[in-house]
C-alpha cells in the first residue's frame, strides 16, 4: 500500500510588505492585504527588506533581528505608542543594516526607551519624532563594532535625549536634531563612542551635552541653549566649534576630562563659566 504525502508550502517572505491600520496579521502583508502590526509584517519580510506603512496608525512595539527598513510614509502618522516598555528594539546581526524612517514614538510618560540598538553593523534613524519616554529617546549599548546615523529628528520630554553607553566601539553622525526638555542630558556619552553633533538645538535640559569616561564628541555649528549646563565633561574628550551657546545656568562644566574649543564659539548670556576646569584652544 502507497501513500502519497504532500508537502505543506512554506510561505515566502517578500522583499516589501505593507502595514495598514485597517490591515491583518494574518494578512500576507501585500499592497492590497497588508498587515496591521510591525510584528506581524516583518515575519514575512526577507532579510534587508522594506516594510511601508500605508496609512495613519498605530503599528506597535517590535524587536528587530535582521537587515530591514521601515519606513513610515512621509506626511502621515506612523507611530509606536508603548506604556512600561521600549519601543524599537534593535538586535540585529553583526552585518545588519536597520533603517527607520518617518516613525512617531510615544511613550505617553511611562515608555522606557523609543529606540534601543542593541546590536548591529549601522542603526540610521531619519525622521522621527520621539517624545514622553522615562530613559532615552535611542538608546546605544552595542558590545561590538558599530555605527549610527541620527537625521532631521526631533526628541523631547525624556531623561536623555541619545544615550550612547557602548562597550564596543560605536561612532556616527546626529544631524538637524532637536532635543527639547531633558531631566539629565540632551546627549550623553560614555564608553568608546565616538560621534559627531552638527546643525542641532539642545535646549531645556539638565545638561546640553555630557561627555563621560572615555569618549569622544564633536559638537559643530549648533545650538546649545537654556540649559542648566551646556557642555560638561566627567572624564571624556569633548570638540565644539562654531556652536551658539547661550542662556545657560553655565556654560562648561569639567569634572575630568577635556573640553577642546576652537575658538569660534558664540559664548553670552550665560552663567558661571568653566567653574572646575580649563577650555583648551586648539
Amino acid at each position: 500500500m502507497f501513500f502519497l504525502i504532500s508537502a505543506i508550502p512554506v510561505q515566502a517572505q517578500a522583499s516589501r510588505t505593507w502595514v495598514s491600520g485597517v490591515g491583518d496579521d494574518a494578512n500576507p502583508c501585500s499592497r492590497t492585504a497588508p498587515c496591521k502590526t510591525f510584528a506581524g509584517a516583518i515575519s514575512k519580510t526577507a532579510a534587508g527588506g522594506e516594510i511601508d506603512a500605508l496609512d495613519p496608525a498605530g503599528y506597535g512595539a517590535l524587536t528587530i533581528t535582521k537587515a530591514i527598513t521601515i519606513d513610515g510614509g512621509g506626511g502621515q502618522v506612523a507611530s509606536v505608542l508603548v506604556s512600561g516598555t521600549n519601543g524599537i528594539n534593535v538586535s540585529a546581526g553583526a552585518s545588519d543594516v536597520v533603517i527607520l524612517r518617518n516613525l512617531r514614538f510615544n511613550g505617553i510618560g511611562t515608555g522606557l526607551t523609543a529606540i534601543n540598538y542593541i546590536s548591529g553593523s549601522a542603526l540610521v534613524v531619519e525622521d522621527c519624532a520621539i517624545y514622553d519616554f522615562t530613559t532615552a529617546g535611542i538608546g546605544a549599548t552595542p558590545s561590538a563594532t558599530a555605527k549610527l546615523m541620527v537625521t532631521n529628528t526631533t526628541i523631547t520630554n525624556t531623561a536623555i535625549g541619545i544615550n550612547l553607553a557602548p562597550t564596543g566601539s560605536l561612532s556616527g553622525q546626529v544631524d538637524h536634531a532637536n532635543i527639547q526638555v531633558m531631566t539629565t542630558a540632551g546627549i550623553k556619552a560614555s564608553g568608546p563612542a565616538n560621534i559627531t553633533l552638527s546643525n542641532s538645538t539642545i535646549s531645556n535640559a539638565a545638561t546640553g551635552v555630557l561627555a563621560a569616561s572615555g569618549s569622544i564628541l564633536g559638537i559643530d555649528s549648533s545650538q546649545i541653549n537654556n540649559n542648566a549646563t551646556g557642555f560638561s565633561t566627567t572624564g571624556g574628550f569633548m570638540r565644539v566649534s562654531r556652536n551658539i551657546v547661550f542662556n545657560n545656568n553655565a556654560d562648561f562644566s569639567i569634572s575630568g576630562g577635556t573640553i577642546a574649543s576652537a575658538g569660534n564659539n558664540i559664548v553670552a548670556g550665560n552663567g558661571a563659566t568653566v567653574p572646575n576646569g580649563t577650555v583648551t584652544q586648539r
